[in-house]
């Protein structure tokens, strides 16, 4: 690796790191606005995002991007229910931790990998390897464990999951940049966000402008809170190999974990420590599988150029 690659890949992991560490410990943010309801919180992420997306594609000359996105008819059906996808996410994640359930939310981010793996099998006929297969076993096994402890589906973790795992099947097969869909996706819902905040401010029960400045501050900071990240986040992806970036990626789920147990002390059983454990095993036979697929790779493009 020469010294500039070498330069690159540690700004990689320094953008991708902060994104996923930012994602991580975004649960202290949220629970701030604890007296605003779930609805108008998602509200105010979309309205005060949509302005730093747009500068985003102005300074990033994305715009061809954007109108040959939208002009394509599958692209534009596809990023409609991607917008579905990622307005459903955003909501269950502002939910669960309104209300106190966010050891089951980093579940949810914990298993999204090997969701996608499932997901990989049935759509597009993908052939998951023996380790994948393993530790789909496993973590099924976990959250099965998880089921008969408390008597129902952890049902926020496994609508995360399917929310996001759906989300990231369609953006991958997408003819839209990151950017470019992402400000699709909110141009999309914002309408319908303005509508919301205008209803409720009309009707004298919204919490923006009635709950002091502080409060008022914390929504506006809704907009960067969204946005940042995922430049870093995009940033890091051009940088670093898809293997390091699935390293990488837990990441978030384990901020969330910490911040459920030892910060806003939510109950965690020795039911959860086997659940959790036989999760994190699969995860680690995943990702160990993962990463020895890829040396593989690796040692096979010297030979194939030959």
């Amino acid at each position: 690796m020469t010294a500039s690659n070498a330069q690159e890949a540690r700004r990689g992991l320094l953008y991708a790191g902060g994104a996923f560490t930012f994602w991580g410990l975004a649960p202290l943010y949220w629970k701030l606005l604890g007296t605003v309801s779930a609805m108008e919180l998602l509200a105010h992420r979309l309205i005060w995002s949509l302005p730093l997306l747009w500068l985003l594609i102005f300074i990033r000359g994305s715009f061809a991007d954007f109108t040959q996105a939208i002009r394509n008819p599958k692209t534009r059906w596809t990023l409609l229910i991607t917008t579905v996808l990622i307005g459903a996410n955003w909501f269950l994640f502002i939910w669960a931790i309104a209300v106190e359930r966010v050891l089951e939310a980093s579940l949810g981010y914990f298993i999204t990998p090997l969701f996608s793996v499932l997901l990989g099998f049935f759509v597009l006929g993908e052939r998951p390897r023996r380790a994948q297969w393993a530790a789909i076993g496993l973590a099924g096994f976990g959250v099965t464990i998880l089921v008969i402890h408390l008597g129902h589906l952890p049902w926020v973790a496994l609508l995360l999951a399917l929310t996001f795992g759906l989300y990231g099947l369609l953006r991958k097969t997408v003819a839209a940049g990151p950017i470019a869909g992402l400000t699709f996706e909110v141009s999309i819902l914002a309408p319908l966000a303005a509508f919301f905040l205008v209803r409720h401010l009309v009707a004298g029960d919204l919490a923006f402008l009635h709950q002091g400045s502080a409060t008022d501050l914390l929504l506006l900071a809704a907009g960067p809170v969204t946005v940042v990240p995922l430049v870093w986040f995009t940033n890091g992806a051009r940088r670093l190999s898809l293997a390091t970036l699935g390293l990488l990626q837990y990441l978030a789920p384990s901020g969330q974990f910490l911040l459920a147990v030892w910060v806003f002390g939510e109950p965690f059983s020795p039911t959860h420590l086997v659940a959790f454990g036989l999760i994190w095993c699969a995860l680690a036979l995943y990702t160990g599988e993962a990463l020895a697929e890829n040396r593989r790779q690796a040692k096979l493009r010297p030979n194939a150029a030959t």
